[in-house]
């Protein structure tokens, strides 16, 4: 079964296709030229039946060699002028049209890159690369050739029609009787491979997404000794893919057989009742021999008609995968606004009920903040519930808690990777809410537990979280603070790539590079989620003595699980139930809350005799 988060109801296949039109529109003067020299290209080709017509009733009818010479001639140059213009139309669209994929395809990142991070903890990683990648590949090639060629071939149709029609029209109705059952078996098959298209685009996101997991897993995978499960997984999803491939083949198949026999029937029909009327003297040979040639010319633009619209469902489909990503909402909608116009930051700040600098004590403060996941079951306990907490400017504030009990989310809350559902979040007295995104998030430097690394140099891992112009001595600041002095012993200095999520570096290296991107750019606010968990106890204590001087002049929430961690902050928080249960400085929570002196401890509750302090 498919990992993509169900598509909404599906448009028709025009509709659809109907949405690349803001792509095309750019390159839209060379491919209608395209288009129209094709449809010249196709139509010369009509012109040989008339040659051969005139051939036949001519100069081989009179027995002249010169004429038939001539006529050679005459189709000789004509196929050489269809070659030239086709060469010509390919040559027109390559570049364009290469340039539209491109565009999507940035498109589509800067796309994700804007998208909450709520949508990519839905939407597996492998089907938005299948997105990115195969989907877009067919919509160029939709583009190069099955729209060209159904425009192109419908004009030829319709040409060649008329041709036969001039020289028979009894003939041309008999190889016309085969249009009707030929449009509705389209029709039919139209819609059931649309939807074997659709199946087997995301089984192919499935695969992607089996891949990426076992490569990037491959350390568990050995480790475990599980490369023999991993292989009938894929498998499986290999084989129902070759299932649904096979199911698409069956139904071109159908079409194709319907869209040959009928009109090869129809083509021997004319053809015996021609040879008749040419015996008993009512057509001429000639004749006979331009509408047969008028005919198989036309051959190949209804065979064609097979094939062109699989490949325009193939496009339909992949146009609405494409679509569906960039039809997802950002994280919000001013942040839009304010791309265009970054007044409008300023209005949103002054509106009615949004905090003014000043209105709240400043520093960071949490006024009944709760937070309940959008796919939690209806009737669950939120994860966090009516959060009350005041960080004072410069004050650095410790988070602790038991495993599960939301220090994580409430980080995460702070530079808004997910939004608060009730209550509100205030940095300085204004409203996380009334600030830009990229102002928020450039005013909150953030550390994970898990630190992300990317394969790139360790120079421009930690940059990242510095301006564009920050220079060496920013970086040795940075490493410094995290006592990240292995860089400089690495083969190419700060300037070795780490490679993929860094794996090549250990995990305490990888956590105090994430250190380091994070105070790399001096941030007023500082947001970590246990930065230390990895290091060995001299490492850490080097590192807290270096980070006791950033946190000096930085307003910081620390979450932590060990008590030389807790002792960088000035205060403790307890987050208990989804709520602040007790604040206060290391020592006195030891002496006064049984919960705190437990977590610190691994004592029982109990033991310091002191009643806990509500919450």
């Amino acid at each position: 079964m498919s990992t993509t988060p169900a598509p909404a109801r599906r448009r028709s296949a025009a509709r659809t296709l109907l949405r690349l039109w803001p792509y095309v529109r750019p390159v839209r003067a060379r491919w209608f030229t395209a288009a129209a020299v094709a449809v010249v290209a196709s139509c010369t080709g009509l012109v040989i039946p008339l040659v051969l017509k005139w051939m036949v009733d001519g100069p081989v009818a009179a027995r002249d060699p010169a004429g038939v010479w001539l006529g050679a001639l005459y189709l000789l140059l004509i196929g050489l002028a269809e070659a030239v213009l086709f060469g010509v139309r390919r040559w027109l669209v390559a570049r364009p049209l290469a340039g539209v994929e491109a565009g999507m395809r940035a498109d589509l990142y800067r796309r994700l890159q804007r998208l909450p991070v709520a949508f990519h903890d839905r939407w597996p990683s492998g089907q938005l690369l299948s997105r990115g990648t195969g989907d877009l590949m067919l919509v160029r090639m939709f583009l190069a050739f099955p729209l060209t060629f159904l425009l192109v071939n419908g004009v030829t149709i319709l040409a060649g029609v008329g041709i036969m029609l001039a020289q028979d029209w009894v003939l041309g109705l008999v190889v016309l009787g085969p249009a009707v059952p030929l449009m509705w078996v389209c029709v039919v098959v139209e819609q059931r491979y649309a939807h074997a298209c659709r199946r087997a685009q995301d089984q192919v996101g499935d695969l992607t997404t089996l891949v990426e997991e076992s490569v990037l897993g491959i350390r568990v995978v050995k480790g475990f000794g599980r490369h023999r499960s991993q292989a009938r997984a894929f498998r499986r999803t290999a084989l129902m893919l070759r299932d649904t491939e096979i199911g698409k083949a069956r139904l071109l198949a159908v079409i194709w057989a319907v869209i040959v026999i009928l009109p090869e029937v129809a083509i021997g029909a004319s053809l015996v009742l021609g040879v008749l009327r040419v015996a008993d003297g009512s057509l001429s040979a000639g004749t006979l021999v331009a509408f047969l040639s008028t005919a198989l010319a036309l051959r190949w633009p209804v065979e064609s008609i097979g094939f062109l619209l699989a490949m325009c469902q193939e496009a339909a489909t992949a146009t609405e995968r494409y679509f569906e990503v960039l039809d997802e909402a950002l994280e919000d909608a001013a942040d839009a606004a304010y791309a265009k116009d970054t007044a409008h930051a300023a209005d949103a700040a002054d509106a009615p009920g949004d905090a003014v600098p000043g209105s709240g004590g400043r520093g960071l403060r949490f006024e009944g903040v709760g937070f309940r996941h959008t796919d939690a079951a209806p009737g669950t306990r939120p994860v966090l519930d009516g959060v009350d907490l005041h960080i004072r400017r410069g004050e650095s504030m410790a988070l602790v808690g038991a495993t599960g009990s939301g220090k994580t989310t409430l980080t995460a809350l702070v530079p808004r990777l997910h939004d608060a559902t009730s209550g509100r979040i205030t940095l300085d007295g204004v409203d996380i809410t009334a600030l830009p995104r990229e102002e928020l998030r450039a005013r909150v430097a953030v550390a994970f537990e898990e630190p992300t690394l990317f394969s790139a140099s360790v120079a421009e891992n930690v940059l990242m979280g510095a301006g564009k112009d920050a220079g060496r001595d920013v970086l040795e600041r940075a490493l410094a603070v995290a006592h990240a002095d292995f860089a400089y012993a690495l083969p190419e200095g700060p300037d070795t790539r780490v490679g993929e999520q860094g794996l090549s570096l250990s995990g305490g290296q990888r956590q105090r590079l994430a250190l380091a991107r994070a105070v790399a750019g001096r941030p007023e606010f500082l947001v970590l989620d246990d930065p230390l968990s990895a290091l060995d106890v001299h490492t850490e204590a080097a590192v807290e003595a270096a980070l006791r001087r950033v946190l000096a002049d930085t307003t910081a929430l620390i979450v932590a699980h060990r008590p030389s961690t807790v002792l960088l902050a000035d205060r403790v928080a307890l987050l208990s139930g989804g709520r602040i249960a007790a604040v206060g400085t290391h020592h006195e929570l030891l002496r006064t809350n049984a919960e705190y002196a437990h977590l610190m401890s691994g004592g029982p509750r109990e033991a310091t005799g002191e009643p806990e302090e509500r919450r």
